[in-house]
């Protein structure tokens, strides 16, 4: 069984990725809704990670199916369960070390790849780890137990980040410096290695270690809706309810979380995993509802299209953005950035600074969207 409508929740999330990476390069002069929360609270930008997570989730239950439904086939069990490992180790191993060739790209002028400097964990790490982890969860533990233990990893993060005391600061204590998952990263990764973006010193890492814990939840409620989706005996409306249904409850739970442990991306905290859950629910629910029951799919097209090669378009999005900051037209200290030269003659000069933020991430998306068109047209696949 394939899922069209988990393609197309995909693809919307590469163009959403691609869209705020490009559009955050021009701040302050760009909307608000495209830029991550200061620090506790929730923007649409804030979104787009979670909902990657949840749809790594999702596609596992799709693609360890014929491991996970061996136990109907009694003997061939232990033949089945004992498959997928190496693959899995090597999908999580390439997403790591891609994430780290993202990192040391280009630094100071040259690719130089500074082993004392480079940036240890990042966007692609953490979805390295969190699938390595997921994946180890579903195949060791029986269903109850992943549910179980999903809500453990939650209330066991928020005890620890609000009760374990960090050295000079305290216990409970949430600012970028004073967290426990700051303090863990600081004990583990050494300085130089850490998150030096944002304008201040975060002194942790916003894909730290720590909060990877919760970041794996985010991965297991994906693979529970994709299969509860799998369970369902026809694809009807009746699923999509209840998808809404399980959506609106973690928005409701996220949101009463929110209270006593702040929503925070950065620190991936237990209620920013519930809250973000709850709208990837209702995205999925409503791909689902048009794609697969109602059957209203060309709208859907294009992001079918971005959703087949997920992560090329990610690193190569990345990549292009890197270029385009680090280089520059012309020569001297006054040479603007290759980006900022197409931002001010391009667009600004006519839809001004805001707009301009805007419709330049919008044209970066549909460039991607041609790729993306051209190796579809191929079918090329590009698999990790």
């Amino acid at each position: 069984m394939r899922l069209t409508s988990l393609d197309v929740f995909r693809g919307i999330t590469i163009a959403g990725m691609i869209l705020v990476n490009t559009a955050s390069i021009a701040e302050p002069n760009v909307y608000p809704p495209l830029l991550h929360a200061e620090w506790h609270g929730c923007t649409p930008t804030d979104l787009v990670f979670p909902f990657f997570l949840f749809i790594v989730g999702v596609a596992m239950s799709f693609s360890f199916s014929k491991y996970t439904d061996s136990k109907l086939h009694g003997e061939k069990e232990k033949v089945f369960v004992s498959l997928p490992y190496w693959r899995i180790i090597r999908r999580a191993a390439i997403l790591f070390v891609l994430g780290l060739l993202l990192n040391g790209f280009w630094n100071q002028g040259v690719w130089t790849f500074d082993f004392n400097s480079i940036r240890v964990m990042g966007v692609l790490q953490r979805i390295s780890l969190t699938y390595l982890l997921a994946s180890l969860v579903v195949f060791n533990i029986p269903r109850k137990g992943q549910w179980i233990l999903a809500g453990v990893l939650l209330i066991v993060y928020w005890l620890a980040m609000m009760y374990v005391p960090v050295s000079g600061y305290g216990a409970g204590v949430l600012t970028r410096d004073g967290n426990l998952g700051a303090y863990i990263d600081r004990l583990i990764i050494p300085k130089a290695h850490l998150y030096k973006g944002d304008n201040y010193n975060f002194m942790g890492d916003p894909e730290g270690l720590f909060s990877t814990i919760p970041a794996i939840v985010s991965v297991l409620a994906g693979y529970f809706a994709g299969q509860w989706i799998r369970s369902q005996k026809q694809i009807n409306s009746k699923t999509s309810m209840d998808l809404v249904l399980f959506g609106l409850s973690c928005l409701v739970i996220g949101g009463i979380w929110d209270l006593a442990f702040p929503i925070n991306k950065k620190l991936w905290t237990s209620s920013y995993v519930v809250f973000t859950t709850g709208w990837a629910l209702l995205l999925l629910a409503f791909c689902y509802e048009l794609i697969d029951v109602r059957r209203v799919r060309r709208w859907g097209k294009p992001f079918e299209i971005m959703g087949y090669n997920p992560i090329f378009l990610f690193t190569a999005s990345v990549l292009l953005i890197k270029i385009l900051v680090k280089t520059t037209v012309g020569t001297g200290e006054t040479a603007p950035s290759t980006y900022n030269w197409i931002y001010q003659n391009l667009f600004v000069s006519w839809a001004g600074a805001y707009n301009g933020s805007l419709f330049l991430a919008i044209a970066t998306v549909l460039l991607w969207l041609v790729v993306a068109y051209a190796m579809y047209r191929r079918r090329w696949l590009i698999k990790v």
